[in-house]
């Protein structure tokens, strides 16, 4: 079975629905059982589509919200994709909306996510308004 940018595609697609659906389960789909997920490459990663999951609730179901994402640039080269993107979000624990632009490197098996790396930026485009009671 070949991998092809239709299927990169597909699953990327996924990812970023996850992200702005804020959907843990949708998540869990698209990584095989025993993936890891580096969100920071100098540390250790997160084990198992299990640990991805619990890191998303926490990450981005409990701590984001009014998720905007772009499919920048796609790449493919046997079973590894490079994609690129660019995302605006609300960080509801820094009150902050941010900007960030990432480039993650995917190594799949099959048609599911084996290995995430994580490379990225960000930058603050404005302070949250708070509501008073």
């Amino acid at each position: 079975m070949t991998l092809t940018k239709h299927d990169v595609r597909n699953v990327v697609d996924l990812y970023i629905r996850a992200w702005v659906e804020q959907d843990a389960d949708l998540i869990e789909t698209i990584f095989t059982n025993t993936a890891t997920y580096h969100e920071r490459v100098f540390e250790t990663p997160i084990q198992d589509r299990h640990g991805i999951r619990a890191y998303w609730k926490a990450k981005v179901v409990e701590s984001q919200s009014d998720i905007e994402c772009e499919l920048l640039n796609l790449y493919l080269d046997g079973n590894t994709a490079i994609v690129e993107w660019e995302a605006q979000f609300d960080d509801l624990v820094q009150k902050v909306r941010k900007r960030i632009r990432e480039v993650a490197i995917l190594v799949f098996e099959g048609r599911l996510i084996a290995s995430l790396r994580e490379y990225w930026s960000s930058e603050q485009v404005a302070v949250l308004s708070s509501t008073s009671d």
